[in-house]
C-alpha cells in the first residue's frame, strides 16, 4: 500500500516521502530543501532513497539535493532549468514519471516560477488522487508570483482546480493559518471558510499539521481559486483602487494585496 509521510523542516517546509509499498524500503522524496532531516528519517526508518523529485528551483526545495546525492547516488527528476543543474531527468508538462509501478502525471504550473511543475498520482494504490504541487497552490492560498504574468499563474491554478474534487493536495509549506486569516478578510461571509479557519486554529494550537487539503476544499475556501466570485472582485478593486475586468486581473490584484497584507 502506498504511504505518504511528511518530514517537517526549515521554517515551514514539508518534504514529502512517497513509499510505493510498505513491504519495500524504497522511497522517493519530494522537494528536499535540506538533506540532514531526510537522511535522519531514512536511517531511523531503515528506508532506501530511490529518487529525488523536484517541483521548482527555490533553495528551500532544492538545497538538499547535493548532499543527498553524496549519501546515495539516485536519479533527480524535475523541471528542465539551468538554475537546477543537478536535475538528471528533466520533465515537462504532459510527461509521465514512472516509479516502482506508480505513474505520476506531470503538470506545468508556471507563475510562482516559470519552470514550476506539479505531480499527480491517480492510480489504484491510493484511495484518492494525490497532488504534489510545491508552492503553486497552498492550503488556503498560493505562492507569490515571481515569474510571468497574472494570466499565466491564474491559468496554472485553473488547471489544478479542474482536477477531481477528491484530489488530496500535498503542498510544501505549513502556511494554512495565515492564508485562511487573509482569506477571511477577503470573504468574511463564507461560512465554510469560517469553519475551516476555526478547525485550523485548533490544529495549530496543538502543533498539528493542516495537510493534506483537497481540491474541493480549496475551491470552496481558497480565494485564489475563487476570483470569479463577485465579492472577491469587489474586495480586490477596493484595495487596489482600480477596475478589474477579468478573473485573471482579479487574481493578480489579490496576489499583490496578499504580498503586503499584515501578518
Amino acid at each position: 500500500m502506498l504511504t505518504i509521510t511528511p518530514i517537517p523542516a526549515l521554517d515551514s517546509n514539508y518534504f514529502w516521502v512517497i513509499q510505493p509499498a510498505t513491504h519495500s524500503p524504497a522511497v522517493y522524496v519530494v522537494d528536499p530543501g535540506d538533506a540532514a532531516p531526510v537522511i535522519e528519517f531514512l536511517d531511523r526508518n531503515k528506508l532506501t532513497l530511490t529518487a529525488i523529485i523536484i517541483t521548482h528551483r527555490h533553495r528551500d526545495h532544492t538545497g538538499g539535493i547535493a548532499d543527498l546525492l553524496e549519501y546515495r547516488r539516485v536519479p533527480v527528476y524535475g523541471p528542465e532549468s539551468e538554475l537546477i543543474p543537478l536535475i538528471s531527468h528533466p520533465l515537462k508538462d504532459g510527461d509521465a514519471l514512472y516509479l516502482d509501478g506508480l505513474e505520476l502525471q506531470v503538470i506545468g504550473v508556471p507563475g510562482h516560477t516559470w519552470e514550476h511543475i506539479a505531480y499527480l498520482y491517480s492510480g489504484e494504490q491510493a484511495k484518492n488522487p494525490l497532488l504534489f504541487c510545491g508552492d503553486a497552490l497552498f492550503a488556503g492560498g498560493c505562492g507569490r508570483r515571481f515569474d510571468g504574468t497574472a494570466e499565466i499563474m491564474w491559468d496554472s491554478l485553473q488547471k489544478l482546480a479542474a482536477l477531481p474534487d477528491d484530489t488530496l493536495v500535498y503542498c510544501a509549506h505549513e502556511y494554512t493559518l495565515a492564508n485562511l486569516e487573509f482569506a477571511q478578510a477577503v470573504e468574511p461571509d463564507n461560512k465554510e471558510l469560517v469553519d475551516r479557519l476555526e478547525h485550523v486554529r485548533q490544529l495549530r494550537a496543538k502543533d498539528q499539521m493542516t495537510l493534506p487539503s483537497s481540491i474541493l476544499l480549496e475551491k470552496r475556501t481558497n480565494p485564489f481559486l475563487r476570483c470569479q466570485q463577485l465579492g472577491i472582485k469587489i474586495f480586490s478593486e477596493a484595495i487596489s483602487k482600480r477596475q478589474l475586468d477579468t478573473d485573471a486581473e482579479v487574481f493578480g490584484a489579490l496576489r499583490l494585496i496578499k504580498d503586503t497584507w499584515p501578518s
